[in-house]
């Protein structure tokens, strides 16, 4: 934990309600998301007992498998949830539009417009529905046990939706309950930020109570059911497992569907109140003002959700990735990761603060400066090289020869030149225009001027290492076999 989130946790508990801890919205948030809210059986890890899910607060549909045992009845609720989700799905997977690849041959594509977004309540409703998802796509259309074409292409788009989920800085599927505490600190564990009503007690406590408060009431589940996916054992054997009993002891259709009936009535009051919860915090999200580079991450999905559209009837995700292509996994997602931070801190002063304290970065004051100072090149060519002499009251160690990041001009670099007591000379690069001799008018800080300096860039400081090509590669990481003479 930093020294700036333990602050703004003695200060939530201080104030008795979170504190805000970024000044804009760092994730994507449609003009219409579906949210999902699943549930499924205790001791079962991918048995589903029902899904709320909805475009908009007011028409929510429930779904439920009255014997969530029965893998028939598994199988029709996946039927059932295929028919809403995949309509939406395709719905975004038909707009498309033309988008140029190459501009020498002017070659383009067909390319998704938007992707359709989906919300679910907390981390552990993506984990079920990653479960869910690879229980069903590799279900059989032909031959013995065969399933509708429906099913086996849902549980791909599932899978796709929560490998989209592990990658940083995607919203494809959004956990509510992370994307609050990015931009929340409350005066709770991370542990206990995992439960939706707790959280939300404390970023919008209800009239009359405190944060605290409203936390310690969310954690009676008589008042506050659970988030789920995981019901409260209390509901489970009190409530549920009569239910369910009267559904298969049930004598006629009219007294199944009886059960069916009181079965629904009681799953709605385990998720109605998260359904309300969805709403809100959602609405929280979205009166923040989105930063600058959501509009880059969103568009990567985009791109993903474009691409998979294209396959996803004829090709299933395989059952484990070879070593080769998880080493291009993890990469991918360390440089996803890498380039969210530095987006994040430019985008927020605020997390921009957090790296200044960890060294990363500075807040300087321009005491002199030197606009239209120029040498010599490599080959003898007049470059401009403005001079600016920085001082700064933070905690962060220049290094001559080091070059540095200005925060305030896209694209330009500050070498270190050198450390004189508190006063640091900086040849500025890049970023001030075609001219060699007079920078662009506002490229330049002049004195007086209070700039951000950081060690690393907007997209991060990332370099993939670099793969042996398939030949070269270890026999244990999927390369050619071992020969005798090797071994």
């Amino acid at each position: 934990m930093s020294v700036l989130s333990a602050l703004a946790k003695v200060e939530a508990v201080d104030a008795g309600r979170a504190v805000r801890t970024a000044t804009v919205r760092h994730c994507h948030l449609a003009e219409q998301p579906l949210v999902l809210i699943p549930l499924h059986l205790a001791g079962e890890a991918a048995a589903p007992l029902a899904v709320l899910i909805g475009t908009g607060p007011d028409n929510p549909r429930l779904l439920v498998v009255p014997q969530p045992r029965d893998r028939v009845l598994r199988l029709r609720f996946a039927e059932e949830l295929a028919e809403i989700l995949l309509p939406h799905i395709g719905r975004y997977a038909d707009d498309t539009e033309p988008v140029v690849i190459d501009k020498k041959t002017n070659e383009t594509i067909d390319r998704c417009v938007d992707a359709p977004q989906i919300w679910v309540p907390n981390q552990a409703a993506v984990t079920f529905l990653k479960l869910l998802g690879r229980s069903l796509r590799f279900r059989r259309t032909e031959g013995e046990d065969a399933v509708s074409p429906t099913i086996p292409l849902v549980g791909r788009w599932l899978t796709w939706y929560c490998d989209r989920a592990e990658h940083p800085g995607s919203t494809a599927l959004a956990p509510l309950t992370a994307h609050l505490s990015t931009h929340w600190t409350t005066g709770q564990s991370a542990l206990e930020d995992a439960n939706l009503t707790a959280l939300l007690g404390w970023i919008a406590p209800p009239d009359n109570l405190t944060g605290p408060q409203a936390a310690a009431r969310a954690e009676d589940p008589t008042i506050c059911p659970p988030a789920g996916p995981a019901t409260d054992p209390g509901f489970d054997n009190v409530v549920l497992a009569p239910l369910i009993n009267a559904y298969d002891t049930a004598s006629d259709d009219i007294a199944r569907t009886r059960a069916v009936q009181r079965l629904e009535q009681a799953l709605r009051t385990q998720l109605e109140p998260t359904w309300k919860l969805m709403w809100q915090g959602i609405s929280l999200l979205r009166a923040l003002p989105e930063s600058s580079s959501v509009a880059t991450r969103w568009a990567e999905d985009v791109r993903s959700f474009s691409y998979y559209a294209e396959i996803a009837e004829t090709q299933a995700q395989s059952r484990r990735d070879s070593p080769t292509s998880a080493v291009r996994r993890l990469l991918a997602r360390e440089q996803a990761l890498e380039r969210l931070t530095a987006a994040m801190a430019y985008d927020d002063p605020y997390v921009m603060l957090e790296r200044r304290l960890g060294g990363e970065a500075c807040l300087a004051t321009v005491i002199d400066s030197e606009p239209t100072r120029t040498t010599l090149s490599d080959k003898g060519k007049s470059i401009l090289r403005p001079l600016l002499r920085v001082t700064t009251t933070d905690p962060f160690t220049p290094i001559p020869g080091e070059s540095l990041h200005n925060a305030a001009v896209k694209n330009q670099q500050a070498k270190v030149l050198e450390v004189d007591d508190d006063v640091i000379v900086l040849e500025l690069s890049g970023g001030m225009g075609r001219s060699t001799k007079v920078p662009a008018d506002g490229t330049v800080n002049l004195a007086g001027d209070r700039i951000v300096l950081a060690r690393f860039g907007p997209n991060g400081n990332f370099r993939a290492a670099t793969l042996p090509p398939p030949e070269e590669t270890p026999w244990t990481h999927g390369g050619p076999p071992e020969t005798d003479e090797e071994n």
